[in-house]
């Protein structure tokens, strides 16, 4: 009765109370409150940036959350309930002050508090309302979420998960009714939902929904630390049905065995990792015009896109051998799971305590909950326990686990990208418009130039035709004018001749008859006066035939200004096309490079935590092609419509906004092979070394070493850059450059550059390897990665050409001192660096005369575990045939006593 009291409350207490790491947090609630990220110091939340450490860094714009941790009390069973008969329950609940009490003996107990405290009789919606669904709410908001469970073998972990409630629906587990609410709560339409379900067995990651998939990677993204799982099955979700058909596929593939503490009991961990994709739009911003600082006009808000991840976690029961009876393999599956869980606490103790170092890597369940525990996902934690004092041990070792998991503190960060395909296709339809607008006003411009040199060469036709009949008429007015007054001249003349003659008659005869001769003289005298005053008027009538001419002439001149003027507007209106065809490039530059731009991120998002936040690091080229293929992108549109010769014209425009488009249009049309050839033959190879002799603005250096990246992968064009100066020009880029991204470009051409075999010694000697080399001092994993592959380039040619016995000696790359940035890097956590230096160090060891070098360096060492740890095959054989070839690595081996 005693007992009975006690579980009851009336007991005596005299144990300590433990409270968690939040001072006794009481809420009512088991969400948090998130308070603004405005009003939240950037120093209140723990960050861990180590490589090794169990968090992932938090921006600016996090919000603090604590583990939440709820403890549920399963029923007692069949055997519990007649073994157990005389004794009382190991634990005693208070719901009500979310406390329990463990039971050391009948007279001492201690209390625990928990963030929620369930009872036997507790349903499984009660437990998902006060555990899953503020972290479900908080995924669809857009952060990480995860939910776990945790407990001995047998205490109902896995039915309050995974329970599909087929039969009985009140029993749905955690799981469905997550997935529900989060399809109650997407758009079929914006929003999507992929599935992918795993099992952590004996160290070993197992696709459920694939069973040959049985040994996926982990990979982790270097610079931000998030995990992610490449080779596992995505299925998308379209509804409850369809997801509830994965889980039983899922289960069905399970791992679970018989022990003496449960009939179905788990031997693996299941992991249920839900991805959800949704649309929103960003806040409408308000900006102020210049001439009324009052006055606001909207700027449309920003399409975004929110990714998140909901992570379900059924952990495998800790168990005791001796209590289990665990032998043979399920004694190995025991030891698996009992050491990745003790891995787990470690790491929730350091987290716990705010140790500086955190075991992640000591399992991969702690590296797949990296970001569950100090990291920037909500995370619940439901503790399992049964009520038998048999078991108090286990029931004690569980609670301590939950009450170290409450003081963790994690960085809640919202998942949130711009929506660059939505905003390219808006962009796509704006240009569209402007381009069918634009064709209409051509049209129209056309039209109206037509009609008005119409109308002048009709204008200037009769003016003439008018002008040639006038100037007729007066000719012939003139000319008859004049023929009237020779006429009279002529009969006048003639008629003086005469007179003339009668006089002289006269003056002979009269000579001394006396003074009648002289009044005839007189006579004469005046007709002669008479006859040159009419001579005078005939000259002025021939001036003023003159003058009405040059007034018939100024009306002509007339005319031609006119047509002048018409002349000066058909030259304005050429003018202005050229300036529009002009604004139409430069939009359809602009569209390409967002189209551009929106598949790279893609491919990104697609590729996950390759170790490479750009996509395409081996190859600039392939950036694009990839974009470009089973279709007519619009690059191959602007080629075909505006002509290369006009593009390259503009890259020696004044504008510099201009000039900066035009170059990125060239070095998207340099990416198709197939447009190549004509940028080489129209000049487009000089013009672009032109730039990267000429301009110091960064975008024009970048993207014109892009696109001789784009060139060089052509073998015809890696000689004529070499014969234009390419190479010296692109080692002293290298050297001045200090963004990243454009000596990423270089790097990426130099590399292409050092697969020709015939380009070696032009690359020492103008300084190619050492620029190549030297770019490492970027220390960013994009450009390393690109320096990585022409090193590894550099050194299959020569391995090639020692092996056709065109050369001999050592390698360039050892003389130019590359081998100990090789060792160095041989072992690199990003995998494309690490791939492309491991190909190096193969190529480089094919050659006897490097062995020396490379035994003295380190280099023996890296191979020996490439052979062994290197994740190709192909890669593993070349090792293992190039060190059992070689003499001297063979010796070596013998004398450190290394076996393949």
């Amino acid at each position: 009765m005693a007992s009975n009291g006690y579980r009851n409350g009336t007991g005596t207490n005299k144990g300590a109370i433990k409270p968690p790491a939040s001072s006794n947090i009481r809420s009512s609630s088991f969400k948090s409150r998130l308070p603004p990220s405005s009003n939240h110091s950037p120093g209140s939340a723990l960050r861990r940036t180590s490589s090794a450490s169990f968090t992932t860094a938090a921006g600016g714009d996090g919000v603090p959350g604590r583990v939440r941790v709820a403890v549920r009390l399963r029923p007692r069973n069949a055997e519990e309930s007649t073994a157990d008969a005389d004794f009382a329950d190991c634990v005693e609940l208070q719901p009500e002050l979310k406390r329990l009490k463990l039971r050391k003996n009948n007279w001492e107990s201690e209390t625990y508090e928990f963030d929620e405290v369930l009872t036997e009789f507790a349903s499984q919606k009660r437990v998902y309302e006060v555990v899953a669904k503020p972290v479900v709410e908080s995924v669809l908001d857009g952060y990480n979420g995860t939910v776990m469970a945790y407990g001995q073998t047998g205490t109902g972990k896995t039915f309050t998960l995974g329970r599909l409630g087929e039969e009985d629906t009140s029993a749905r587990g955690i799981m469905v009714r997550s997935m529900e609410e989060i399809l109650v709560n997407v758009s079929r339409e914006t929003d999507s939902i992929s599935v992918s379900y795993l099992q952590l067995y004996m160290e070993t990651i197992q696709d459920l929904l694939d069973p040959a998939n049985d040994n996926i990677s982990i990979v982790e993204d270097p610079r931000t630390g998030d995990v992610s799982l490449p080779g596992a099955t995505h299925v998308e979700i379209k509804d409850e049905q369809s997801f509830l058909e994965l889980l039983r596929l899922g289960e069905a593939h399970r791992i679970a065995a018989n022990t003496k503490l449960n009939t179905e009991s788990s031997r693996s961990h299941a992991i249920l990792m839900v991805h959800v994709k949704r649309s929103v739009l960003g806040e409408e911003v308000a900006i102020p015009t210049e001439s009324d600082k009052s006055s606001h006009f909207v700027k449309p808000p920003k399409p975004l896109v929110r990714k998140s991840k909901l992570v379900l976690v059924d952990l495998a029961g800790s168990e005791r051998v001796q209590k289990s009876g665990s032998e043979g393999h399920m004694l190995e599956e025991a030891k698996s799971i009992n050491l990745s869980l003790s891995a787990l606490g470690k790491c929730i103790n350091a987290l716990a305590e705010n140790s500086a170092h955190v075991p992640i890597r000591d399992s991969k369940l702690t590296r797949l909950l990296r970001d569950s525990f100090g990291g920037t996902a909500r995370t619940s934690l439901i503790v399992t326990i049964g009520p038998s004092p048999r078991h108090r041990g286990e029931t004690a070792s569980t609670i301590l686990f939950g009450q170290r998991a409450m003081k963790v503190e994690n960085m809640l960060r919202i998942k949130e990208e711009f929506d660059y395909k939505s905003l390219a296709r808006r962009l796509e339809i704006q240009l569209d418009k402007l381009i069918a607008e634009n064709e209409r006003q051509q049209k129209a411009f056309d039209d109206e130039v037509e009609r008005i040199n119409l109308e002048a060469q009709n204008r200037v036709s009769e003016v003439e035709r008018n002008f040639t009949d006038a100037l007729e008429k007066e000719r012939l007015k003139c000319q008859m004018e004049y023929m009237e007054s020779v006429k009279k001249l002529e009969e006048k003349m003639i008629e003086n001749q005469q007179k003339h003659q009668h006089d002289g008659f006269m003056k002979d005869k009269c000579n001394g008859e006396g003074p009648g001769f002289c009044e005839d003289i007189a006579v004469i005298k005046k007709l002669l006066e008479k006859e040159t005053h009419m001579r005078k008027e005939a000259e002025k009538e021939v001036n003023k035939l003159k003058s009405q001419l040059g007034q018939h002439m100024d009306a002509g001149a007339g005319g031609d200004a006119e047509i002048l003027k018409l002349q000066i507007a058909l030259e304005d209106e050429v003018h202005q096309k050229k300036k529009l065809e002009e604004e139409i490039i430069i939009l359809r530059s602009q569209m390409l490079q967002l189209t551009f731009e929106a598949d790279q991120m893609r491919r990104c998002l697609a590729r996950g935590g390759s170790g490479n936040a750009y996509p395409g690091l081996d190859s600039p080229m392939s950036q694009v092609r990839d974009s470009l293929s089973g279709h007519k992108t619009p690059v191959s549109a602007l080629f075909d419509q505006v002509g290369v010769e006009k593009i390259l014209d503009l890259l020696e425009s004044e504008d510099a906004n201009v000039r900066i488009h035009a170059v990125k249009v060239v070095a998207n049309l340099a990416a198709e092979e197939a447009n190549q050839e004509r940028i080489v033959e129209a000049g487009g190879l000089t013009s672009l070394l032109m730039l990267l002799r000429s301009y110091e603005d960064e975008t024009v250096r970048r993207v014109a070493a892009g696109a001789i990246a784009n060139l060089a992968m052509n073998e015809a064009n890696q000689e004529l850059i070499m014969v234009q100066g390419g190479i010296s020009l692109l080692s002293t880029t290298a050297s001045d450059a200090e963004d990243p991204q454009t000596l990423r470009m270089v790097a990426g051409a130099i590399a292409n550059l050092c697969g020709n075999d015939k380009l070696q010694a032009t690359l020492r000697s103008e300084g190619g390897i050492k620029a190549l080399l030297g770019m490492v001092r970027c220390r960013h994993p994009d450009v390393l990665s690109q320096v990585a592959r022409g090193i590894a380039n550099f050194a299959k040619c020569e391995s090639r050409a020692s092996t056709n016995g065109i050369r001999s000696g050592r390698s360039l790359l050892i003389d130019e001192g590359a081998l100990p940035w090789i060792v160095q890097n041989a072992n690199n956590d990003a995998a494309p660096i690490r791939r492309h230096i491991e190909l190096a160090l193969c190529h480089l060891a094919q050659h006897e005369a490097n062995a020396k070098d490379m035994i003295n360096g380190g280099a023996l060492w890296e191979l020996v575990r490439i052979t062994r740890d290197c994740s190709r095959e192909d890669i593993r054989s070349l090792a293992r045939r190039t060190l059992n070839s070689s003499l001297l690595f063979r010796s070596e081996m013998r004398r450190l006593r290394i076996e393949l």
